[in-house]
C-alpha cells in the first residue's frame, strides 16, 4: 500500500505542477506546435486519425521507441494505462505476457505484427524473444473488443506491431553491453547485437534486412525448496515460505538462468503505381534458454563440505528453446474508382518448441531425462475492401480463414543433458481447428461532430483430428470426434467532438475466444497421483460483452487528458472440473467481469519535454464458476487491482533522456487468492520500479545510449524473483 499512495500523490502533485507551470507559458505562442494527428489503421482497418477512432487507441510512434530505448519489443508498451506486461525474469521469461484491461491470459488479447496473428496455435500464447524493436514503425494499441473486425483472441484488444519500410538508403548498426550492479541480482554480461539494412530503389522497390541477438548468462531465477529442514549437521540452508505462507526451507538454487535469442527480417515490397504495391515479408525467430551447475547452499557442519541433499535430482533445470518462422504477403490495390482492395496471406510454422525435464535419478553429470516437443503451424488468409458510400460513409468489408495445427510428442532421453539422445516417445497430443469467416464495418459521419461506426462478423469454427497416446496407459489412444460452433459478434461505437478540444467516445461490442488445440485435447495420466487431466473436444468459444465511455481533453496549451470507464463481462470461461477422484475435465462454466479507470495526462513544453502521468484501477471478479466454487467472488488471476506510471521525456540538442515509474498493485496467481505471502519464490508482488535511458548524438551518424533497470534496486517477486539494479551501454551507429 505505501507505493500506492507514494504513486497517487505523486500524480497529484505531477498534475497540480503541470497546471502551474502551464498557464505561466500560455501566452506565449513559441511554445507550442501545431502537429497532425496521428493515423492508424487497426482500429478500424483504415486510415483513421486517431482522434477520430472508435474506442481508446494508444499508438507508440518510432520516436517513442527511440528514446525509450527498449530491449524487447513488449517493453514498449510498459507505460500505457489499462496495458499489463508481465515479464517475471527479464529475457528470460517464456511466458511474457501482453493483457489489456483485466481480461487475463494471453489467449484473450490479440496480438500481430504487420496483421500477422503472432498468438499461437497451441495455447494461444506468444513468445516474443526473437523480435527486436528497431525494426518498428510505430505500435498500435486497441482496447476493448474487437472481435467484429480480427475474430478470436481480441477479449481484451489488439496490439498490432508495425515494421518499417526504407524511403531512402538506411544502414544501422548496433553493438551494447550491461550487467547487474551486484553480481547475480540481474541479467549478468548482457550483449546486444544489431545490424540492418535498406533502401528504396527508383521509388518503386523496396526492401529491408535485418538480423539482432541477445545472450546473457542470466542470474539464479529457479530455488531448490523443499517442507522440511535437513537433518542434523548440515547447515547453510534458509528460511522462508511458500506462497500461501507455509514455512518452506530453500536448500540452493537451480543454477544461473542463461539464454540466448535471436532474429532475422527480410522484407521487399514493390510499388506498381501510387494505389498497387505487393510487400513480401520473411521473419525467422530463436531462442534457447538452459542453466550453468547449479549451487547448492548446504555444507556439512563438521567438514565445510559443499552437499546436494538429499539428490542432485532436485538441484537440477533443463534446458528449452524455439524456433518460429514466419511469412508474409500483402497486396493493395485500387479496383474501379474508388473500391480499395488489401489481401494478406501469411504462414507461421513453428520447427520446434521444447523443453527439457530432467527424470528422476538423474545427476549432474547425466541421467534420463524427458524431451517435450511442439510443432505449430498457422495458414492465415485475409480480404478485405474498402468503399466510400455517398459524400459520409465508408464502408468496410470482407472475408478471412484461419487454420491451426499442433502436434506435442514427449520422449524419453538417455541423457537429459542432451536433446539429441531420445529414445522411444512417452506421450503425444495433436489436433487441428479452423474458422471461416465474413465481416462488414460500415462509419457513417452523421454530421461533421458526429460519427458511428457500425460492424458484425460471423465466424464458422471447427474442431477436428484430435489424437491422444499415453504409451502403456491403460484407455489410450484416444481419437477424438469434430465439433464445431459459430460466433456473432457485433460492435456499435459513437465518436462525438462537441467542442473543439474535446472528444467523447463510448462503444459496445462482443467478442470471442475459441478454444486451443491445448485445451481440447491436451488428455494425460499422472504416474503419480494417477488422476487423468483431460482436454475437452466439445468446448465453446469464451465470450466478452464490453463497453466503455470516455473523454479525451486537451487542456491548457500542450496539455491533454483522457479518461475512460470500462466494463467485460466474461462467458463460458474454461477451466478444469473435478468429476471425480481420479478425472478431471475441462468445461465452460466460469462468469467473470472487470471494471475500471484509466486516466491520464501529459503536458509538452515545445519540442523537447514531455511530462506524463497515468494510472488505471480495475475491479476484477469471477462471479459463477460451477467447476470450483471457491473461487466465487475472487479476483481474477493476474489482474492487479491498481497500475500506474509517471514519467518524463527530454529531448534537446544531442541529449535525450527517458525516465518512468512504474507501479504493479499485488497480483493473484491462485484462482482462489489464497497466494496471499509476498516477497517470497511464487508470490506476484506489488512494485514501484523505476527506469532511465540517457542517450548522447555525437554526431549525424553515432549515438551513445545508457539504460538504467530497477534505479533503487527494487526486491520483488514476479512469480520467479524479478532482475536487480543494472544497467546496460550500446553505442549506435546510423547513416
Amino acid at each position: 500500500m505505501k507505493f500506492k499512495k507514494i504513486f497517487i500523490s505523486s500524480v497529484l502533485i505531477s498534475v497540480m505542477g503541470l497546471k502551474g507551470v502551464c498557464f505561466a507559458k500560455e501566452n506565449n505562442a513559441k511554445d507550442a506546435t501545431q502537429e497532425l494527428p496521428e493515423v492508424v489503421v487497426t482500429a478500424t482497418r483504415t486510415e483513421t486519425p486517431i482522434t477520430e477512432t472508435p474506442g481508446s487507441v494508444t499508438v507508440i510512434t518510432k520516436k517513442d521507441i527511440e528514446i525509450k530505448n527498449p530491449k524487447t519489443i513488449d517493453e514498449a508498451l510498459n507505460d500505457i494505462p489499462g496495458v499489463l506486461v508481465k515479464r517475471g525474469k527479464g529475457l528470460m521469461d517464456t511466458l511474457a505476457r501482453i493483457t489489456l484491461r483485466g481480461i487475463p491470459g494471453q489467449q484473450r488479447t490479440l496480438v500481430m505484427m504487420d496483421g500477422i496473428v503472432l498468438n499461437n496455435p497451441y495455447y494461444g500464447g506468444i513468445k516474443i524473444a526473437g523480435f527486436f524493436p528497431e525494426n518498428l514503425e510505430k505500435i498500435e494499441v486497441v482496447k476493448g473488443p474487437f472481435s467484429s473486425l480480427y475474430g478470436g483472441y481480441a477479449m481484451g484488444g489488439v496490439v498490432n506491431f508495425i515494421t518499417k519500410m526504407p524511403e531512402k538508403r538506411e544502414f544501422t548498426l548496433k553493438s551494447g553491453y550491461g550487467s547487474s550492479f551486484d553480481r547475480g541480482e540481474a541479467m549478468d554480461d548482457l550483449r546486444r547485437f544489431y545490424i540492418s539494412f535498406g533502401d528504396k530503389i527508383a521509388n518503386k522497390f523496396s526492401f529491408f534486412i535485418s538480423y539482432g541477438r541477445h545472450d546473457t548468462n542470466g542470474y539464479p531465477t529457479n530455488p531448490v525448496i523443499r517442507n522440511s529442514a535437513p537433518p542434523a549437521g548440515i547447515l547453510g540452508y534458509i528460511n522462508s515460505y511458500d506462497k500461501y505462507g507455509n514455512p518452506v526451507y530453500i536448500y540452493g538454487d537451480k543454477g544461473d538462468n542463461t539464454w540466448w535469442d535471436d532474429g532475422i527480417t527480410v522484407k521487399a515490397q514493390y510499388d506498381f503505381s501510387k494505389d498497387t504495391a505487393l510487400r513480401l515479408t520473411f521473419m525467422r525467430n530463436r531462442y534457447k534458454y538452459d542453466y550453468d551447475n547449479p549451487h547448492t547452499y548446504l555444507y556439512n557442519a563438521t567438514t565445510g563440505q559443499s552437499l546436494y541433499y538429499p539428490k542432485e535430482y532436485y538441484y537440477l533445470a533443463g534446458s528449452g528453446g524455439r524456433t518460429q518462422n514466419i511469412f508474409g504477403l500483402n497486396f493493395n490495390t485500387k479496383i474501379l474508382k474508388n473500391l480499395l482492395m488489401k489481401f494478406n496471406l501469411s504462414y507461421l510454422t513453428t520447427e520446434k518448441d521444447w523443453y527439457i525435464s530432467p527424470s528422476y535419478g538423474a545427476t549432474i553429470s547425466g541421467g534420463p531425462g524427458k524431451l517435450s516437443d511442439t510443432i505449430q503451424n498457422r495458414y492465415y488468409i485475409d480480404l478485405q475492401f474498402s468503399l466510400p458510400l455517398f459524400t459520409n460513409q465508408i464502408l468496410t468489408f470482407g472475408g478471412s480463414f484461419i487454420k491451426d495445427y499442433a502436434n506435442t510428442k514427449e520422449k524419453n532421453l538417455s541423457d537429459w543433458r542432451d536433446e539429441t539422445s531420445t529414445t522411444t516417445l512417452k506421450y503425444q497430443s495433436k489436433g487441428k481447428t479452423q474458422s471461416y469467416a465474413i465481416f462488414i464495418q460500415d462509419e457513417i459521419e452523421i454530421s461533421p461532430n458526429l460519427t458511428a461506426y457500425l460492424g458484425i462478423r460471423e465466424d464458422w469454427w471447427k474442431t477436428y483430428d484430435g489424437y491422444v497416446n499415453q504409451i502403456g496407459t491403460t484407455g489410450y489412444p484416444i481419437e477424438y470426434d469434430s465439433h464445431s460452433e459459430s460466433c456473432f459478434s457485433p460492435k456499435f461505437a459513437i465518436v462525438y467532438k462537441p467542442f473543439e478540444k474535446t472528444t467523447l467516445k463510448t462503444s459496445i461490442g462482443k467478442a470471442f475466444r475459441p478454444p486451443t488445440v491445448y485445451e481440447l485435447y491436451r488428455t494425460w495420466t499422472s504416474s503419480y497421483s494417477g488422476i487423468t487431466y483431460a482436454g475437452n473436444p466439445n468446448l465453446k468459444p469464451e465470450t466478452v460483452v464490453s463497453w466503455d465511455i470516455g473523454i479525451e481533453q486537451k487542456l491548457w496549451k500542450g496539455a491533454k487528458m483522457e479518461i475512460t470507464y470500462f466494463q467485460n463481462n466474461m462467458k463460458n470461461l474454461i477451466y478444469s472440473k473435478t468429476v471425480n477422484a481420479t478425472y478431471q475435465e475441462k468445461v465452460n462454466v466460469g462468469k467473470a467481469q472487470s471494471k475500471g479507470i484509466e486516466f491520464s495526462i501529459e503536458q509538452k513544453f515545445r519540442k523537447w519535454l514531455k511530462l506524463f502521468a497515468n494510472f488505471t484501477y480495475t475491479d476484477s471478479e469471477i462471479k459463477e464458476n460451477d467447476a470450483k466454487p471457491s473461487t466465487e467472488g475472487k479476483r481474477l488471476t493476474y489482474t492487479p487491482l491498481w497500475m500506474g506510471n509517471i514519467g518524463a521525456e527530454l529531448k534537446r540538442g544531442k541529449f535525450s533522456a527517458y525516465i518512468v515509474g512504474r507501479y504493479v498493485d499485488k497480483m493473484y496467481g491462485n484462482d482462489e487468492n489464497k497466494d496471499k505471502k509476498s516477497y517470497v519464490y511464487g508470490s506476484y508482488d506489488e512494485y514501484f520500479v523505476v527506469d532511465a535511458s540517457f542517450s548522447y548524438k555525437f554526431n549525424k551518424f553515432t549515438t551513445l545510449s545508457l539504460t538504467l533497470n530497477n534505479i533503487f534496486d527494487e526486491d520483488y517477486y514476479q512469480y520467479y524473483k524479478a532482475p536487480g539494479r543494472s544497467w546496460f551501454a550500446e553505442l549506435s551507429i546510423k547513416f
